[in-house]
């Protein structure tokens, strides 16, 4: 149990774990179909819809595929999928969600459909991905990734899409497990990462009161590497981070529960940072998370109701050198609170099934370097409606919701979609939609200001923005047969008073920069996503994302967006007990920064992967592994604004089921 001793908040709860013998993390499960498309999804309406009838473009992640490969974060876990790609977020590792080439900003994450972000804490140059490592991957039941809009449920950020986390629900019957993975590349030096995940669940009160428990540590070695321009800077930080998750379940009556969940996170980073001097200075940050969530769930008589409130603390340390070297010394201390009440009611009204809800939020921010003020508060109130009509074989969702936001005003965010089915397993689906996101704390305060462009400039915030707002069309068809399923996609999308950066004062030094309202963009393209079982034993997933994305301001095509990405995944049960796979993953040609940056188109680079899963016993399973096989490295143009790629690594890992 080393590695949770080795983060402070779990050393305890490791020893008690231990020592009544509930640890888990359920054993491999090989029998998980890659080709069917059977899985319920919530997100798209916040009514259970199949994948097929859905009224979105959604994919979906289990557990079991969880389990099966070597993933460390949510990035690593939806990078497979169609219309999404994991661009580096930083010179050290870290890493962002897109979807269907829009920035990670466009990107809603969720968690049980309430929304997780500490964007506002840390808003730099040396970027967020804490929200990705905050959820243990041992807690994920699945994960539902909507594709296009969705404003009109979700209110803001949700323009290019939304990564919703279900979490595991505590079970009647007990239930407890381990887990243990160990991760190190073959190139470089240093980069090992150790990983121990632990589960259990069971009844507190008979029929009663259900509860589960879950833990995560993970120590990720910072990893050095000869593909650094600077040779004495990581090309991945250190990470340090640990979890604990708890839900408890009461049940009411047959009709009524109320749940709550508490969670808390503490994520660790250093990193040998390479910036526009000469110095390689240290960039040291702490993140500390806590959370709660109490919920009322009810069923009557027809209808359904939910009521829920959710906060979310976060403190950061930020002893970066860059950042202390630029505040007299000061150590940068942030403080984020995220209040979240709202309700919602669902049902059958005739032939419409309503659902309707009301949503306030409060984000409380205070920094004690980059807010002149000290803190800053926002309220955000919304209301939506939503009508889902059956009219034959169309199957129609009309939506809508009105954002009120205390700084920016109202924003309405209308959705329509149609699904035909043209028979039990083949539809034609589209719709077109409207979605918006508020300038965040960062760029609307002229009280805030950041360091960036690795210490060459300073960033501050602009009151006069408006929100970026998008139209966002798409149409599709989908079929499912027994043994495969294919389908195709065709999106566009329109953007308007784009935010992006731009000098202030030209005479200042160093450079003052601020956010301006002034791009518009179009992103348009197709999503291909198939399946088949070759044989009884042998099945094989593929899916395609072509991304035509231009800022019409320039012409330029969008940064980080490759027009072309694919991956497939050869799939063999080569025993009842042993499962192999080959996983092959493209990226196009980029362009990795704006044209007065210089040269930046990057080549197109490819990774192969290889793995197994072993189910030695009904408690013992066994997976290992090999990630970028060849030990792919991105080109020169790529490594030398430090986009560097993870070399081979090999991975083990052991789970062990009670």
């Amino acid at each position: 149990m080393t590695i949770l001793r080795a983060i402070p908040c779990l050393a305890p709860l490791s020893r008690t774990l231990l020592s009544v013998g509930l640890v888990a993390l359920p054993s491999l499960t090989l029998a998980d179909n890659p080709v069917a498309l059977d899985s319920m999804v919530i997100s798209a309406t916040q009514t259970e819809h199949s994948q097929l009838s859905a009224p979105a473009s959604v994919s979906v992640i289990s557990r079991a595929q969880l389990q099966q490969r070597q993933v460390n974060n949510l990035a690593d876990a939806v990078s497979i999928l169609p219309g999404v790609q994991i661009n580096p977020a930083s010179v050290y590792g870290r890493q962002e969600i897109k979807i269907r080439g829009m920035d990670s900003d466009y990107t809603l994450l969720l968690v049980n459909g309430r929304r997780i972000n500490s964007r506002d804490a840390l808003s730099s140059s040396y970027a967020n991905d804490f929200d990705l490592s905050a959820i243990p991957i041992a807690a994920i039941e699945r994960i539902e990734v909507i594709r296009g809009p969705m404003s009109s449920l979700y209110g803001a950020d949700a323009l290019g899409g939304v990564v919703n986390v279900v979490l595991r629900q505590p079970t009647r019957r007990t239930e407890a497990a381990v887990a243990y993975t160990y991760a190190q590349p073959t190139k470089g030096d240093h980069g090992d990462t150790h990983k121990l995940s632990t589960y259990s669940s069971g009844t507190l009160i008979d029929d009663r009161l259900l509860a589960n428990l879950i833990l995560e540590g993970r120590d990720q070695a910072a990893w050095q590497s000869s593909q650094n321009t600077n040779p004495d800077t990581d090309s991945r930080e250190r990470q340090k981070i640990g979890s604990v998750l708890s839900n408890l379940t009461w049940l009411l009556d047959e009709r009524q529960q109320l749940n709550l969940d508490l969670s808390y996170n503490e994520d660790e980073r250093d990193a040998l940072w390479n910036n526009a001097g000469f110095s390689t200075p240290v960039n040291q940050q702490r993140m500390q998370r806590t959370a709660a969530g109490l919920s009322h769930d009810g069923r009557w008589n027809g209808f359904t109701s939910r009521a829920r409130y959710y906060y979310e603390h976060v403190e950061l340390m930020d002893d970066s050198e860059l950042t202390v070297a630029a505040n007299g010394g000061r150590i940068g201390d942030i403080t984020q609170n995220n209040h979240t009440l709202d309700g919602q009611l669902s049902g059958l009204l005739g032939s419409h099934l309503l659902t309707g809800g009301a949503e306030y939020r409060r984000t409380e921010l205070e920094h004690n370097l980059n807010l002149q003020g000290g803190e800053v508060k926002v309220d955000q109130s919304a209301a939506y409606l939503q009508d889902e009509l059956s009219l034959g074989e169309v199957n129609l969702t009309l939506g809508g919701r009105v954002d009120h936001h205390d700084v920016y005003g109202t924003e309405f965010s209308p959705r329509a979609y149609a699904v035909y089915n043209l028979s039990d397993n083949w539809v034609i689906k589209g719709g077109v939609g409207k979605a918006f996101k508020a300038p965040s704390i960062a760029q609307s305060e002229e009280d805030y200001a950041v360091v960036a462009c690795r210490g060459a400039c300073v960033v501050v915030g602009n009151p006069s923005l408006k929100p970026e707002t998008s139209t966002s069309y798409e149409i599709g068809t989908l079929y499912e047969a027994v043994r495969w399923h294919a389908g195709i996609t065709l999106f566009h999308n329109d953007i308007k008073d784009m935010i992006v950066s731009d000098q202030w004062g030209p005479d200042y030094r160093p450079p003052i920069m601020t956010y301006t309202n002034v791009h518009e963009a179009r992103i348009r393209g197709l999503e291909l996503a198939s399946g088949i079982s070759l044989t009884g034993s042998l099945d094989l997933t593929a899916n395609y994302t072509l991304a035509d994305a231009e800022d019409k301001e320039t012409g330029d095509e969008l940064v980080q967006t490759p027009r072309h990405s694919g991956n497939a995944r050869l799939q063999w049960q080569a025993q009842p007990r042993l499962q192999t796979f080959v996983g092959y993953q493209y990226t196009g040609s980029q362009m990795l920064a704006v044209p007065s940056v210089g040269d930046s188109k990057s080549d197109a680079f490819h990774t192969l992967e290889l793995g197994a899963n072993l189910q030695a016993t009904r408690e013992l399973g066994f997976k290992f592994g090999v990630t970028n096989l060849t030990n792919t490295k991105r080109d020169d143009v790529a490594r030398s604004l430090d986009h560097i790629l993870l070399g081979r690594t090999a991975y083990v890992g052991v789970s062990y089921r009670l």
